[in-house]
């Protein structure tokens, strides 16, 4: 959903951790204890009856830190969802920031050990050397006493988030059973129509569409690549290269091949790719500027119609502002999505412009400094149900939905549709404070209330993720974790081949023919094999395999 992400934490965390387990006796500034190594479980009392802690019975209180440099909590209480759930459930959320630079904030909580009751966090390594150090409380006691986590997320999804010990520590957020994700093209309507609604399935349907764009808008950028540094159109385009060839393979810089991952350098979809994106770029149909344009940038030629195709990995977010944008000055304007284009000869409906896991996007993680972390799980596994979702997701009942239907989904009321302003001015208000967010409760009551609507009042964005985004996103489960720890030697050899890969792609783009893009990528091939590129694929191909056998439950 809201995705963003965390620049990196220092190495040092090693350190920090070791150290603060040393520090005894100390008290963490919110009345939790210092960090200290996992103690055997005591053993439970014999003929002692196990309760449920009840919400709203008691007050609840507990610190969180949103470990990313660009998040702030927003004041707990101050919107209406949030004072619904402190004022009904009695919890209340304190916050602790990162001051825009998280991993030194993470350091410094660690070193004094101080770490706040709450951490939302990426799934890495980070996760890992808190659990290792004896910092995290485990979830496993708390599963069957709080089903909600347990029943919409599945014991697949639960298992692929259990530490090497195999415990549950991680709470995850978006987590899915079905396909979700907004990467695809989007198309100005406009342009399209006056040029005569020509094909645009395949990669050359494509160039030529953006061939006549240059000539007829001279002032139009024809393909806009989104933040083509991050990859996003850039990798777009990958997918359409190959069949069941998702962006995925980019990112992990490894393709499989006969229960292999291989060099993404010699990879021919990726090279064939790069040549298109590189002709594109030398022809002046792609934005000469899409490796320094900023994001905001890229939103204000969107919306005001100064691009004709773009792709990204969320074109959604952009083009549903954009398409209100245009229609404001003419009804005939704005945008639409088309399927993933694809090269001549390949099966449309195994070309994927993006990708999905069932694990979502981030975790949120309990720390040994909660006073009394089984009820922080309580809340968590309340605000993941279907309760906890409807409130913060659309508000306290009553405004924009009343009552309920056989599925929990929320019954929207006709301020739902007619104050558009509110109901979004509510809905931003609170995306910041969904930490455990249940994809498929959500994603189903959205769509289930969209389809009821007349076509001229669906939201454009669940329109378009419906027919389109969600039915040409790729299951990438099997490929999640293989990230080796940033000081080991798998680790330090992926910062450099990251480097590696960044430089080779910038070259390809501005190199002058395809000829020179192939030599480009053999050299980049060559440097990483020097660097030990073979050790990490291997290292990578067996984290796979071992995805693989937890998902088939082995």
């Amino acid at each position: 959903m809201w995705k963003k992400r965390n620049k990196g934490t220092s190495i040092l965390l090693v350190a920090l951790l070791a150290s603060a387990i040393g520090i005894a006796g100390c008290s963490s500034s919110n009345g939790g204890t210092a960090v200290t190594p996992e103690a055997e479980p005591t053993p439970p009392k014999e003929n002692v009856e196990s309760t449920s802690f009840e919400l709203g019975k008691e007050d609840l209180n507990f610190t969180f830190y949103g470990h990313y440099d660009w998040y702030t909590m927003p004041q707990w209480g101050g919107d209406e969802a949030s004072k619904w759930i402190k004022d009904n459930k009695k919890v209340n959320v304190s916050a602790i920031n990162s001051g825009g630079n998280a991993a030194q904030k993470l350091n410094t909580m660690i070193a004094a050990s101080e770490l706040p009751d709450v951490i939302w966090m990426d799934r890495n390594a980070d996760v890992e050397r808190l659990r290792e150090a004896g910092a995290l409380v485990p979830f496993d006691d708390y599963l069957d006493k709080y089903p909600n986590l347990k029943e919409w997320a599945g014991e697949d999804t639960l298992n692929m988030l259990r530490s090497s010990d195999g415990k549950l520590y991680q709470f995850p957020n978006w987590y899915t059973s079905q396909p979700n994700g907004n990467a695809g093209y989007l198309v100005n309507k406009k342009m399209y129509t006056e040029l005569g609604e020509p094909a645009l399935e395949t990669t050359e349907d494509l160039y030529n569409y953006l061939v006549q764009i240059k000539a007829k808008y001279p002032n139009v950028v024809p393909f806009e690549p989104d933040l083509a540094v991050d990859g996003q159109g850039l990798d777009v385009l990958y997918g359409s290269f190959g069949e069941d060839h998702p962006p995925v393979f980019v990112k992990e810089r490894g393709v499989p091949k006969d229960n292999q991952l291989t060099s993404i350098f010699l990879d021919p979809v990726f090279r064939e790719s790069t040549q298109y994106a590189s002709k594109l770029f030398r022809e002046k149909l792609m934005a000469q500027d899409a490796l320094t344009q900023t994001k905001d940038q890229i939103k204000e030629k969107v919306y005001t119609g100064r691009v004709a195709v773009a792709a990204g990995a969320s074109p959604t977010e952009y083009g549903a502002v954009g398409d209100i944008e245009l229609k404001k000055k003419d009804p005939n304007d704005g945008y639409f999505m088309i399927w993933p284009v694809h090269k001549e000869g390949l099966d449309k409906n195994k070309i994927w412009a993006g990708t999905y896991n069932s694990l979502g996007w981030n975790v949120s993680v309990i720390t040994k400094s909660a006073k009394d972390p089984e009820k922080i799980f309580a809340f968590l596994d309340w605000y993941t149900s279907p309760e906890g979702q409807r409130v913060i997701m659309w508000g306290p009942e009553g405004k924009y939905w009343d009552g309920t239907d056989e599925d929990g989904a929320p019954k929207f009321t006709d301020a739902y549709v007619t104050d558009v302003e509110g109901r979004n001015k509510m809905m931003d208000a609170t995306v910041n404070l969904q930490w455990n967010g249940n994809t498929v409760f959500v994603d189903n009551a959205k769509m289930k209330f969209e389809q009821s609507l007349p076509a001229d009042q669906q939201n454009w964005e669940t329109k378009y993720q419906s027919e389109v985004t969600w039915k040409t996103q790729f299951d990438a489960t099997e490929y999640i974790n293989l990230t080796a720890m940033p000081e080991s030697e798998e680790g330090i050899i992926q910062q450099q081949l990251n480097e590696i890969f960044t430089e080779a792609r910038a070259k390809a783009l501005y190199a002058k023919s395809d000829e020179e893009v192939l030599s480009i990528l053999d050299k980049a091939h060559e440097n990483a094999v020097a660097i030990g590129y073979d050790k990490l694929l291997a290292f990578k191909t067996k984290k796979w395999q071992d995805n693989i056998a937890k998902i088939s439950g082995k």
